[in-house]
């Protein structure tokens, strides 16, 4: 992975997280309690300066209530199949 496909995939999933987030109405501290995280790596996540794992993953697909497999196909949807560059 590039280090541009990586920072058009970190960013992208930032701000489905942001929006996912604020369409419920969350603080950062309240995604960050439901997903048992911490919530400055929250605050980087939506800032597309961390990707998370794939526990990470899991944990934010809990708390909100979705499989991790219908998070990561919204992100799918963000992210063209080829970045130039």
């Amino acid at each position: 992975m590039t280090a541009s496909t990586k920072n058009l995939v970190a960013n992208e999933f930032g701000l489905l997280l942001r929006h996912l987030r604020e369409a419920r109405g969350w603080s950062q501290e309240r995604l960050a309690e439901h997903a048992e995280l911490n919530r400055s790596f929250v605050g980087d996540l939506e800032r597309g300066e961390a990707l998370p794992s794939l526990t990470t993953l899991g944990k934010l697909a809990v708390a909100f209530h979705l499989r991790p497999s219908i998070l990561l196909a919204r992100l799918e949807g963000r992210v063209p199949a080829r970045v130039p560059g």
